[in-house]
């Protein structure tokens, strides 16, 4: 599995995790998939709800949004981002407890590492990250 970040979206992704720092960011991931690689062309930022500074919880209001823009767009929410401040750019088992959506990609930050995987089949597979 490959994922296709465009350079300037990488530094969009790492800014919004330093703004947010210490607290995690979080937001959805627009563009599209085919078969086995996923092109990432936008970034929608969204609202962390949840009260604990070391997990994310996407608005519902948010997420809706996105989905519209995405459209809008010709595009569709091919995945979600969030950032461990002070852990590592893998999926938690918090993570994984929260994971639902088969072939959903999912990016984490952290510091300047972004980690890329997918969920299929009940667990996360790792991805290769590239611009092109």
């Amino acid at each position: 599995m490959r994922v296709a970040l465009p350079p300037a979206l990488r530094t969009a992704l790492l800014a919004q995790t330093r703004d947010a720092h210490p607290n995690e960011c979080c937001g959805l991931l627009a563009g599209a998939r085919d078969g086995e690689l996923f092109r990432v062309s936008a970034l929608h930022r969204t609202r962390n709800l949840s009260t604990d500074p070391m997990k994310f919880e996407i608005d519902p209001a948010d997420h809706l949004a996105a989905q519209k823009a995405a459209r809008a767009g010709g595009d569709a929410i091919i995945g979600c981002y969030h950032s461990h401040p002070g852990g590592r750019a893998e999926p938690s088992a918090s993570d994984l407890a929260g994971a639902v959506e088969d072939n959903f990609l999912w990016l984490v930050v952290a510091g300047e590492a972004v980690g890329a995987f997918v969920y299929r089949g009940g667990a996360f597979r790792g991805c290769v990250t590239g611009a092109d």
